[in-house]
């Protein structure tokens, strides 16, 4: 089953940008495209998650799964972010065990949100 990483495109991250440069959130996009995909995941740009003192921040979100918010990710974070969310992935609920984790998901975990349904 497909499960979907929301990243927000539109987080400047609380950094200032110049006029006509990427802000935070989507160059971190653009990392997470350019690394390889894990199986069962899809990537999907979203305007904002209201997360914004805590940004860039991404979402991870699956049928009958929790979802988990997660901030202050960067581009370079995009290797271990497409390791966590394979391991969300491969998960019947959503829930990595905390030791199995990616340490980026253990320290920056925002909000964790129960299945619908």
């Amino acid at each position: 089953m497909t499960v979907t990483l929301h990243v927000c495109i539109t987080c400047r991250a609380g950094e200032p940008v110049e006029d006509g440069q990427p802000v935070p959130g989507a160059r971190l996009m653009d990392a997470l495209n350019a690394g390889d995909l894990p199986p069962g995941v899809r990537i999907k740009p979203v305007e904002c998650l209201s997360a914004c003192s805590n940004g860039a921040a991404i979402a991870l979100t699956g049928p009958d799964r929790w979802t988990y918010v997660y901030g202050h990710m960067t581009s370079d974070d995009a290797p271990e972010i497409l390791a966590g969310a394979s391991a969300y992935a491969q998960t019947a609920d959503g829930i990595v065990p905390w030791r199995e984790r990616v340490m980026i998901f253990r320290k920056r975990s925002l909000a964790r949100i129960p299945p619908i349904g």
